[in-house]
């Protein structure tokens, strides 16, 4: 009974002990390479989330610990196992201009209410809109997040002045920095076709480290970028005045936020699932990314979401249940706490091998095979997000990608509606538009112009059984059509209409022949229509 409760409650939450535990079991295997794999995120995970709170416009520590608590509570509850989550720079860009206008603790009250943003799409099953992401926007977003992950790391080729400003290496520094890059990058493609016992990338970051010491080659640490020493985060409420007006001023920021950091997860988790072979989870994954960023921003965090370059780190380093992520951030944890000393000594030039090979294996090369086989709208559609991506943000990519496919299949659908004509075989003198293809918004005008109604007999009867229905502009071209025919003294039949159609229509005096081959699609409609515009 009590095996059982728990049981259901388990089922409840979302928790799958497969996510924890395969089905082959456990082994040491299977904890080293997730706890390896772990490791090697977490080391990825220092230079990225303290040059994301340098973006921001936050101290280090508050990167660090947003990568910290973001990435442990989603690796336990999120919507896919293999995810990594944390301080990414797309939220970052949009923190920096309140945390200069307002301070930092109107960042935590706003990461707070992002956090309730991102429960409520939870809650209300909002994840599941990430299903009208057409793929050519998917391959558009990966492509454009690729460049941007690559041109992000051309900024660790800058050197942090004492005046806090930055100037490009050059000379002996940016030649070695260089060659340890390429060398980190040959390291990561190469062992794995000798040996698999170690993750190629935490092996190439320790002998990358570990040469540049025994050689005492001088080249930029992720200790000259901060301290990454500090002690466990602690509880605080943000100390801002209660009222109207900062709600007024935390709001427009917080939804913006709570948007991008959903889209870029459910993304990621979408293009994660696509390589472990997972599926769902997009409103737990709200849920864990809501309560993730509500508890960070009580802990002095800057809140995050899904990183898809660390993503793809753990997933291609052997990564694929909850262990990876949750051994990550504990690991990072233990980096802050009491190895920030060691942390401190490893080359920005291994980090950025690494987030290199993350752009090679990131970027769909296929789809520049694709442009040129694929219809020339949905290349368009590739080339648009790409570009957006990099030009602006994801969020703002994303919807243009999916309004402007939506618009091209509103087109082309538009186009398809016709109608055959022939005599009517029950009806003496009757004509019958037998009509094919989709009626909504789109191919109203095309619809009307189908009928001939001074040129057609008395009694005209048209039969939707290949046709569709779908909106209220649809309801409105049958009415116009057959008010045509009525001002002439003629008579319309329709046929084949689903249930919705019928219950709509029939109160207008209109014939409608009722069949039992209707069909029983709804209408995206809910509203009577104006009665007594037909004539009978």
């Amino acid at each position: 009974m009590i095996k059982s409760s728990i049981s259901q409650f388990a089922n409840s939450i979302g928790f799958n002990k497969d996510e924890y535990i395969p089905k082959e079991g456990v082994s040491i295997s299977l904890f080293k390479v997730e706890l390896l794999s772990g490791l090697t995120v977490s080391l990825a995970l220092v230079p990225e989330a303290i040059a994301f709170a340098f973006v921001a416009g936050v101290t280090p520590l508050a990167g660090l610990y947003a990568a910290f608590i973001v990435g442990l509570i989603t690796a336990i509850i999120g919507g896919r196992p293999g995810m990594i989550s944390g301080a990414t720079g797309a939220l970052a860009v949009v923190m920096v201009a309140l945390v200069a206008d307002h301070g930092l603790q109107y960042l935590f009250a706003t990461v707070v209410l992002m956090g309730i943003l991102q429960l409520l799409a939870g809650i209300f099953r909002l994840g599941k809109f990430i299903r009208m992401v057409p793929q050519p926007v998917m391959l558009g977003f990966v492509n454009g997040l690729a460049i941007v992950i690559g041109l992000s790391q051309l900024h660790q080729f800058q050197i942090l002045n004492l005046d806090g400003s930055f100037t490009w290496m050059s000379g002996d520094v940016l030649i070695q920095s260089l060659i340890f890059v390429f060398l980190t990058m040959l390291i990561i493609w190469y062992l794995p076709k000798v040996t698999k016992i170690i993750p190629s990338t935490l092996a190439a970051i320790l002998f990358v480290t570990m040469l540049v010491i025994w050689l005492d080659i001088s080249i930029p640490r992720v200790g000259d970028l901060a301290s990454v020493s500090g002690g466990l985060p602690v509880f605080s409420i943000p100390t801002i005045p209660l009222n109207i007006e900062t709600f007024l001023i935390i709001f427009p920021y917080a939804l913006i936020l709570s948007a991008i950091g959903l889209i870029e997860s459910l993304l990621t988790l979408n293009l994660v699932g696509e390589i472990t072979n997972k599926r769902g989870g997009a409103s737990q994954e709200c849920l864990a990314q809501g309560f993730a960023n509500t508890v960070t921003g009580f802990f002095g965090g800057m809140g995050g979401c899904a990183m898809i370059g660390q993503s793809m780190i753990n997933v291609k380093s052997g990564g694929r249940t909850r262990i990876a992520g949750i051994s990550a951030a504990i690991f990072l944890l233990i980096f802050i706490l009491y190895t920030s000393s060691l942390i401190e000594l490893i080359p920005i030039a291994s980090l950025v091998g690494v987030m290199f090979m993350v752009v090679i294996g990131t970027f769909a090369w296929n789809s520049l095979k694709l442009l040129f086989v694929v219809p020339k709208s949905d290349a368009l559609v590739i080339i648009l997000v790409t570009i957006v991506t990099v030009l602006e943000d994801l969020a703002i990519a994303v919807v243009v990608g999916v309004i402007f496919s939506a618009l091209v299949f509103a087109w082309k659908s538009a186009s398809k509606i016709r109608a055959n004509e022939r005599a009517s075989l029950t009806e003496k003198n009757a004509k019958v538009y037998e009509i094919e293809g989709p009626l909504f918004f789109s191919s109203t005008n095309s619809f009307l112009e189908l009928f001939k109604p001074s040129m057609d007999p008395e009694l005209v009867i048209i039969d939707f059984a290949n046709s569709k229905v779908i909106d209220q502009s649809a309801l409105k071209a049958i009415e116009d059509i057959a008010e045509r025919y009525s001002n002439l003294g003629k008579k319309v039949k329709l046929r084949h209409l689903s249930k919705d159609c019928h219950r709509l229509l029939s109160r207008t005096g209109q014939l409608i022949v009722d069949s039992d081959d209707d069909p029983d699609y709804g209408l995206a409609v809910d509203y009577d229509i104006k009665l007594g515009i037909f004539g009978k």
